[in-house]
């Protein structure tokens, strides 16, 4: 266990503990300071304090930081296609039939087992089977997505998600002409009653905002852009059906039969955020893959 000992300077008083530390150049993050007091890994002039301990000028802070937990996920070495990558984020291309993460039964080939093969250092925040996860997209969806590498980032890229200043934009290509050119879906997503494996628009739902853009028009389908403004499970499939134009090749929410694709033509090509170090805005854009490549050609000359 590695050990610390810091001071408080005169302009932090009555700072709470749990701040003082997360600002304390360490790459802790307040969520894991109030977990280590509650533990009793924090200490202040030999005593033992709560999380809303009001820091005095002078006051010796010793921490304690325990081993961290230890993976059960093999890491597997993998050829990540990685678009961005610095001390603290990490912006990766998830190819479709990839798995984000492990689950029970489901341990290996997932995009985790990968990450944890590439860099050894990932936030823990959501648990042994999700290190460095702050927001996923599904198994047949490909595309862009950040990993956080310690808990400071996870929590800022978190809070920014939750703020809805992360962008997200998807490529989708769906059945059906969609007469107008914009469009936005205003309508909360929950469980599906009948399928609990299923997501479904319900009034019991949670808040969710799909806005759309068509980008090209063929016989029976139609290429549009979704940005999204919240992060549901299945959103953009769910809200495309929803409105009667539900996606191609998506076999939990399209038609039965459809066209010959390897799941959902769903592709997430950009994404943008504020760095949790420097507070500066970036940008990613990864190309379509060939599959939809290959798909929206083939349209092209149906059409």
């Amino acid at each position: 266990m590695d050990q610390f000992e810091i001071t408080a300077l005169p302009e932090q008083k009555s700072e709470r503990i749990d701040k003082f530390l997360a600002s304390a150049e360490k790459d802790w993050s307040r969520t894991q300071v109030q977990q280590w007091v509650k533990d009793g890994h924090i200490e202040v002039n030999g005593n033992p304090v709560k999380a809303n301990y009001k820091m005095q000028p002078g006051d010796q802070v010793k921490v304690t930081v325990p081993e961290p937990e230890a993976l059960d996920v093999l890491a597997e070495p993998m050829d990540l296609d990685i678009y961005y990558e610095d001390q603290d984020v990490l912006v990766v291309n998830k190819p479709r039939g990839m798995v984000v993460h492990p689950a029970p039964g489901h341990v290996t080939g997932t995009l985790v087992n990968g990450l944890m093969a590439h860099c050894k250092d990932l936030s823990g925040i959501n648990g042994v089977m999700r290190p460095g996860i702050v927001h996923r997209i599904d198994k047949d969806t490909s595309g862009l997505l950040m990993v956080a590498k310690n808990d400071m980032a996870h929590e800022s890229l978190v809070n920014q998600l939750v703020h809805k200043t992360v962008t997200r934009k998807y490529i989708a290509v769906v059945h059906g002409i969609i007469s107008h050119d914009d469009g936005t879906i205003d309508a909360p997503i929950g469980r599906d009653k009948k399928d609990r494996q299923s997501m479904t628009v319900v009034r019991e739902g949670k808040n969710a905002v799909t806005h759309f853009h068509v980008l090209e028009r063929f016989q029976d389908f139609t290429l549009v852009e979704c940005q999204l403004e919240t992060g549901r499970t299945h959103q953009i499939r769910v809200h495309m059906k929803y409105i009667g134009f539900p996606l191609a090749g998506d076999p939990k929410y399209g038609p039965r039969k459809t066209i010959d694709f390897n799941g959902q033509a769903l592709h997430a090509g950009i994404l943008g955020f504020q760095h949790p170090r420097t507070d500066k805005y970036i940008e990613f854009e990864a190309p379509l893959p060939d599959d939809m490549t290959k798909l929206i050609e083939n349209l092209r000359k149906s059409h």
